[in-house]
């Protein structure tokens, strides 16, 4: 950090910084409004101001911008984006600066509680009183030690939401192993995104998201993207699209999918308003139309062996027969001849002739126009488009695979990808590198004990059935199965759980069984500030918040070079709070047996931290960091170029000048393409390897399960209308529902001022009587909520949107004063088997006037 003493007046300071108006308010005043005003006396004391510059990271969004926070006399006044971050560029988006809001908010937590009644429910005053740190950590390490000493370590899990880096999250599953439990921990990404993640792992091999070169693409297909409303990095996303739509020549064109028109789809070239659940039948027959008019990618998908195209609609086509190898006689080496004939040869994929063969030959568009809504004209625009513009990338989020037909939509749409040869090329996607870290302080390996090795809670299933063949054998996380398996003592009760940068009881689907379910378990909050989650806690262990704490967070996929970034305290900690990282160390060294030595050893969060950039002394990142105190200096630590490029079907490997290794179809496999074939697989290998898995949970035809196919979705709730939830562009994780800034513009499309409105279409709305502004009421299985209406002609005819910001009762004074109520509490909470996805967008609702 860097200190600087102006030795100018404050007025000359903000004047010559151009901080004037409201934010000079905010420094020499305090923050209005919420209970941390300063006294005229203070506000009118003359002084030579000390301003502080921290480098940390934004809270509001997993972009994970860089930011440099201003602390004037021990107050935060202002944050802006750090200049040389690659990620934030000196830029940020509208949620940065309210990170201010988010350290003064007047409803954190001062310290850690205890509840002092056992009664819990959303109407009952949990009686919260202060304990001290010590008092407050022993009884959760009590609890923890007895379960272990009963053999019922099983029992105690831990749930989290945004895992950050190493110092964090990264913690605990270290901690789950040498204490002795499959819950720990238990990531939230199945309420995330997992149906984009488990879909890529099926067909490239990288179960991850992907890194973009937006700046080089030449065409953008989004399906459910959200693009300028919320997708990940948000911040860069808005400086890209700057580039690619107006600096840019050739100009990107774009064309974005949804079921209502958002500031993406108001923005593209091509909007289209899409039945929900139906972008698999889109991209299926856009795929048709790049192999019937021969618009593939040659060099990287292959071609037929004469070089004649024969896919031809409701026409089976055959694979090329390679040649017995011929053997030199004299040298035993073997050539291969040439193929000939008719038969399609593949290079980088495989299964790409009984795809066709099997579904996409009877793809047209006027089969998906049927099953869409779009006309067909326009989807063979699309596919003509795509099709022939180089690079281009296909990109897709959770309105495409939060359905029960998600894992095969999301295959679907990757799959255009490989077709037009976008994977690992220039213009096109690649996989995020990890940073050059350093080793932990001490091995945990060194310090297991005969439970921690060989315990009976080895035997015991996950209690989300995450991997069992009664459950979800192929999912990564099943978060919001947890509530629902408890609450019916299957596979097993809960007794303890930690949630981290998670409050399940409002975010998971249906959370009312959550509130239910959460009653007779004895729950941790570590959260700063109140949430549903904490109001059922028994021990409350407020973390910082993100500008009180240090802590490592390598990026979200980004351009795919390893990039690290780091949080540096901007202030002490206003109240009596402690990192999470440290807290989970504190309870290490309470835990009997010799786990506790091991985390003796770590010593703390910071020490972890200087153990980490140990890493960068042997490879310095571009900016210089090559240490702890310049990475504190510098806040971030990165290393360019990404290592791999595939042109024209041929992978290289950066060999420190340039892209001039070429890699072997070997090295492609370890490193890109990990799939069993090392090949992107049309018929993915994984699948099929579970197929009578597959057939036994889903119902699914053995014959095509492994394909990117055409499958119905199943829309459950009762109702006739689609309902869907998306995030907004001030939707913030840190604490956007509690700050007035957010909540006056939470909407600006249909002019949201002090709460959500639901989109409803005239047509639909004057069926029902429903007039713009009216109060009205959505059903559906799973329960009702209220919220006032904005009727809205860019929203599909049979869909209801709602964003899912509101609905809050324990988290804060203004996010309880907005009038909409929750989205979650009448969706279903039902789950693609295969991908464990939460179905958000899925649920069908009932409305009428309230």
């Amino acid at each position: 950090m860097d200190e600087i003493n102006t030795g100018i007046s404050r007025r000359k300071f903000l004047a010559t910084t151009g901080t004037t108006g409201a934010l000079a308010a905010t420094v020499s005043l305090g923050v209005p409004g919420m209970g941390l005003e300063a006294t005229s006396a203070e506000a009118q004391a003359a002084k030579t101001p000390n301003t502080v510059v921290t480098k940390n990271i934004c809270h509001q969004c997993p972009a994970r911008c860089g930011i440099d926070v201003y602390t004037t006399d021990g107050r935060v006044h202002a944050i802006y984006g750090t200049a040389d971050h690659p990620i934030s560029n000196g830029k940020l988006c509208p949620k940065g600066p309210l990170g201010i809001y988010v350290l003064y908010d007047p409803d954190r937590w001062r310290g850690p509680m205890k509840r002092t009644n056992p009664n819990k429910g959303r109407n009952e005053d949990p009686g919260f009183v202060p304990v001290t740190w010590d008092e407050a950590l022993q009884t959760v390490a009590d609890r923890l030690n007895g379960l272990r000493e009963r053999g019922e370590s099983h029992r105690a899990a831990m749930l989290y939401g945004r895992g950050w880096g190493a110092s964090c999250a990264g913690l605990l599953g270290t901690f789950g192993g040498l204490y002795g439990s499959p819950n720990m921990p238990i990531g939230h990404s199945s309420m995330c995104s997992d149906g984009s993640i488990v879909a890529k792992g099926y067909t490239d091999g990288n179960a991850s998201y992907n890194s973009h070169d937006y700046r080089n693409c030449n065409y953008l297909l989004m399906f459910g993207v959200g693009f300028l409303e919320a997708f990940r990095p948000y911040n860069n996303n808005m400086q890209m699209w700057g580039y690619m739509r107006g600096r840019k020549t050739p100009k990107t064109r774009v064309t974005a999918v949804d079921v209502h028109v958002n500031t993406t789809l108001a923005a593209a070239d091509r909007g289209l308003l899409i039945r929900p659940g139906t972008d698999g039948a889109l991209a299926l027959a856009i795929a048709h139309v790049i192999l019937t008019e021969g618009l593939w990618e040659r060099s990287f998908v292959g071609d037929f062996a004469d070089r004649q195209n024969r896919f031809v609609a409701g026409q089976t086509v055959t694979a090329a027969v390679a040649p017995e190898p011929v053997i030199n006689a004299e040298t035993g080496e073997a050539t291969s001849p040439e193929i000939t004939g008719e038969g399609f040869v593949e290079k980088w994929v495989t299964g790409l002739v009984d795809w066709w063969n099997i579904e996409l030959k009877d793809r047209t568009v006027e089969w998906a126009s049927e099953i869409t809504d779009i006309p067909a004209r326009d989807i063979l625009a699309t596919a003509r488009e795509f099709g022939s513009t180089r690079p281009a990338m296909a990109i897709f989020e959770r309105g495409a695979h939060s359905h029960t037909n998600g894992i095969y939509n999301g295959m679907a749409i990757h799959s255009l990808n490989a077709l037009v040869g976008s994977l690992f090329a220039k213009g096109g996607m690649a996989y995020q590198m990890g940073p050059s870290y350093g080793p932990m302080p001490a091995d945990a390996n060194e310090f297991k004990d005969d439970w921690a090795n060989n315990g009976d809670w080895k035997t015991q299933p996950r209690v989300d059935k995450k991997g069992s063949s009664d459950g979800y054998l192929l999912a990564r996380n099943m978060m919001q199965e947890i509530g629902p398996n408890h609450l019916a003592g299957d596979p097993y009760k809960l007794d303890t759980v930690i949630f981290y940068q998670n409050n399940a009881i409002f975010t998971a689907p249906n959370g009312q069984v959550w509130e239910e379910a959460m009653k007779d378990v004895f729950i941790v909050d570590t959260s700063p500030f109140p949430t549903e989650t904490g109001h059922y806690a028994d021990i409350i262990l407020p973390d910082h918040t993100y500008l009180e704490r240090y802590q490592d967070s390598p990026t979200y996929p980004f351009e795919g070079y390893p990039l690290t970034q780091l949080r540096v305290p901007a202030i002490k900690p206003i109240y009596d709070t402690k990192y999470f990282g440290d807290v989970i160390i504190e309870l290490g060294k309470r835990m009997n047996g010799p786990m506790a030595d091991y985390y003796r050893a770590l010593d703390s969060a910071e020490n972890v931290l200087r153990h980490l950039a140990k890493g960068f002394e042997t490879d310095p990142g571009d900016n210089g960091v090559n240490s702890w105190e310049s990475w504190v200096e510098k806040g971030v630590w990165y290393k360019k170029p990404y290592f791999w490029q595939q042109r024209d079907g041929v992978f290289f490997e950066w060999d420190g000048t340039d892209y001039n290794r070429e890699m072997t179809p070997e090295e492609v496999g370890q490193k890109l393409l990990k799939t069993p074939s090392g090949k992107f697989e049309f018929r993915s290998a994984a699948l099929e390897a579970n197929s009578d898995w597959i057939v036994g949970a889903t119902g699914r035809d053995p014959a095509n399960l492994m394909f990117p196919i055409w499958e119905p979705p199943v829309h459950p709730g009762g109702g006739d209308l689609y309902f869907v939830t998306p995030k907004v562009a001030l939707h913030a994780e840190g604490r956007g529902h509690n700050i007035p800034m957010v909540i006056a513009h939470l909407q600006p499309t249909v002019g949201g001022r002090g709460e959500a409105f639901v989109e409803i279409n005239p047509v639909t709305a004057s069926a029902r009587g429903i007039s713009d502004g009216d109060r009205v009421r959505i059903s559906s299985d799973a329960g009702s909520i209220e919220a006032r209406c904005r009727v809205y002609a860019g929203v599909r005819p049979d869909t209801l949107v709602l964003p899912m910001e509101y609905g809050h009762w324990a988290s804060g004074r203004w996010s309880k004063a907005v009038p909409t109520e929750h989205c979650g509490e009448a969706t279903v909470n039902q789950s693609d088997r295969i991908t464990g996805q939460a179905m958000y967008y899925s649920t069908k609702v009932q409305v009428a006037k309230a």
